[in-house]
């Protein structure tokens, strides 16, 4: 047996392939960059902790339900201005910010954020001169307030007749099938998704359905390995979820019809897993 000769081109990668006779080259994504991993909050000294008992107390009882909450059932929520604010302050740095941004454009003074342990959601309302007037931790797959708003005032169907600009070419079709799965979907069925990047289409398209669609009340923004946006639409229950890479680089963009889109639910091993790391914060701080 030849003894193995290394290449001069790493496999798989650019050079890796002879260049075909009419000079074109094979061409590869880009490798991630970094890619975000679960970091423990920085963490106050047990003696500062021992001064704050009201929020190591609040901490107790945020575990006790977690352990507790099941997806899906009501959420749990635990009110942080009752706190001093040196209590206050103690639980906001255990649990740390995560990930997960809410974004509500008919409220602008109502903002929420997932915390370092998933499911765990800080959510808060300002008045209009700034100043705070609820603080909440929230235990739930996703706020409450999102399935609330996001589609308060979204209209059953949009229509789609009439003349199609030109250069549109398979807009129309998939808003009357956005139109079909939104009249008929029910909470609890099954996502339908229409995915835009296996499907023909050219950009009069995306523009055609965006002016159509319109954009809804609430967006979530994911921060990850990459990132993901998911925007409500003005059509009841569909959402636009476009996910990219860690080059910002769209690789990923659907039309998803249901409730709320399973990239931003906190799911059942998600919630049982920041009741152990949570519990670990717990035997720090003590």
């Amino acid at each position: 047996m030849q003894p193995f000769a290394p290449t001069a081109y790493p496999i798989g990668g650019p050079g890796s392939q002879p260049v075909d006779e009419d000079g074109a080259e094979l061409s590869y994504l880009s490798m991630p960059k970094d890619m975000q991993i679960y970091t423990p909050p920085s963490l106050p000294e047990p003696e500062a902790a021992s001064g704050c008992p009201q929020g190591v107390r609040l901490l107790e009882r945020l575990l006790a339900q977690l352990r507790s909450y099941r997806v899906l059932e009501p959420s749990r929520v635990l009110d942080l201005l009752e706190l001093p604010e040196a209590d206050r302050q103690l639980v906001a740095q255990a649990l740390g910010e995560g990930e997960v941004s809410i974004l509500f454009s008919a409220d602008a003074i109502l903002r929420a954020q997932e915390t370092r342990l998933a499911g765990i959601w800080r959510v808060q309302r300002s008045g209009e001169l700034g100043q705070l007037l609820s603080d909440e931790l929230e235990v739930a797959e996703i706020p409450s307030r999102v399935r609330d708003l996001a589609f308060k005032d979204a209209a059953a169907e949009v229509r789609c007749d009439g003349a199609v600009p030109e250069g549109v070419l398979t807009g129309r079709s998939i808003l009357t099938e956005l139109n079909e799965r939104t009249a008929a979907w029910r909470f609890g069925d099954l996502p339908h998704v229409v995915n835009l990047t296996l499907l023909p289409h050219v950009p009069d398209d995306l523009d055609y359905l965006t002016a159509k669609l319109g954009l809804g009340p609430v967006t979530i923004l994911s921060r990850g390995y990459g990132s993901c946006r998911i925007s409500a639409t003005g059509l009841r229950n569909c959402w636009w979820v476009q996910h990219f890479n860690s080059d910002d680089k769209l690789i990923l963009n659907s039309l998803e019809v249901v409730d709320v889109p399973s990239a931003a639910l906190a799911a059942q091993e998600d919630i049982e897993d920041s009741a152990d790391r949570l519990a670990e914060i717990l035997d720090a701080v003590r």
